[in-house]
């Protein structure tokens, strides 16, 4: 079985975000993507909740994506206007997949 070096590039952003980050996504030519609620979690402000409304929006979600390492540079391009001006975080990690066909 083959893998091959790829990337993991997660965002932890507030909800309201969604729609721009799918956008910088597909314009970056990312090709799936997951999305997931954030229930809660610390910061440099403290403990907060999904319930505590971090955010105007009430909320924060984790979008996470493969991608193949050449791509990585036109997305974080893409990404980096989104959180200048929002509560986010991207991290970048290396890992290793089947198919890469598919990314």
């Amino acid at each position: 079985m083959q893998m091959h070096e790829a990337k993991r590039v997660e965002v932890i952003i507030e909800s309201v975000m969604e729609k721009q980050i799918t956008r910088a996504l597909d314009g970056a030519g990312v090709t799936g993507y997951t999305i997931l609620p954030v229930l809660g979690g610390s910061g440099s402000s403290g403990r907060w909740t999904r319930e505590g409304n971090v955010s105007r929006a009430g909320g924060m979600i984790a979008v996470v994506c493969l991608i193949a390492p050449h791509r990585l540079d036109a997305l974080l391009d893409a990404l980096f206007p989104l959180l200048e001006e929002h509560i986010g975080v991207v991290s970048v990690t290396g890992t290793r997949i089947l198919r890469a066909e598919r990314f």
